[in-house]
């Protein structure tokens, strides 16, 4: 039976990708914040799906001793065939400037980071199976670019900068990933204006406001969720890098410049402390 992680998989697209992918028949290994929505969402599936495999990990991924402690348990849950596939979902926006437990500030902490780090660990299970890497993106990535000056945006923060910035480096980094080999696959999903809680969960005022008005055009989270079971499923292994809709789309230019991927890797190896790929089985 094929493994499937999904960080962020108690609430909204994360969720439902969950449900999607166990319904599939492959077996869920969730991950959350809370250790009481893990529970509940696992209780959800089971009993929707009482033959599916499901089980949750819980664990705050923006603080990377945690997102060690995450991949050791997961490790240990692995049977000979590997990870199918990892989902990095779990992210965030905060409209102030806050950092993490590792002094990171906390958009590109959690929703790039975080994901850049589980890779890493999880990375010779990821080869085993001949896997995928699949992360949530934005169609904001689009208006970026990397803010090589202040990464941080220490000196000037802005939300909305903060958070297509971190949209941006997931696009550079699975962009990186598929130039460096092919044993793996890496893809990013822009699941689109859905209707879930992300904007609202820990932002306040005005942005608050705007996210909870906007949200309700969006899709509902089980539509979004189709396109991370699509590339879970599809055998071979679909082309392309960017999916919306279960259909390839075009990405930024800047996605295609190897300079800017290459600059990010190293910078992330070294707020995370590794050498990517390092870890053998």
């Amino acid at each position: 039976m094929k493994t499937v992680m999904i960080t962020g998989a108690t609430s909204g697209i994360g969720f439902e990708a969950a449900r999607a992918i166990a319904a599939q028949g492959m077996r869920v290994i969730g991950v959350g914040r809370s250790a009481e929505r893990c529970e509940k969402a696992k209780t959800m599936l089971l009993d929707a799906m009482p033959d599916a495999s499901v089980e949750y990990v819980c664990g705050d991924l923006s603080n990377q001793r945690e997102v060690n402690a995450v991949s050791d348990t997961v490790i240990g849950m692995l049977d000979d065939e590997g990870l199918w596939a990892l989902v990095s979902n779990a992210g965030g926006v905060r409209n102030w400037y806050t950092t993490t437990a590792d002094g990171y500030e906390t958009q590109f902490a959690l929703n790039y980071l975080a994901g850049f780090l589980l890779a890493h660990r999880l990375w010779p299970y990821l080869k085993k199976a001949n896997g995928r890497v699949i992360l949530t993106g934005s169609n904001s990535h689009k208006m970026m670019r990397m803010h090589w000056k202040d990464v941080m945006y220490k000196r000037c923060y802005s939300c909305l900068m903060a958070y297509k910035q971190s949209k941006l480096a997931g696009m550079l980094f699975a962009a990186e990933l598929n130039r460096r080999q092919y044993q793996v696959k890496a893809y990013v999903v822009d699941p689109g204006l859905v209707d879930t809680e992300i904007g609202a969960k820990e932002t306040g005022g005005i942005v608050k406001m705007f996210w909870k008005l906007r949200s309700k055009g969006g899709v509902k989270p089980e539509v979004s969720a189709q396109t991370y079971a699509y590339l879970c499923s599809r055998q071979p292994a679909p082309d392309g890098l960017y999916f919306h809709g279960c259909r390839p789309v075009a990405t930024s230019k800047r996605v295609d410049d190897p300079e800017d991927a290459k600059r990010l890797f190293k910078l992330s190896e070294q707020l995370c402390g590794i050498k990517f790929g390092g870890d053998e089985l």
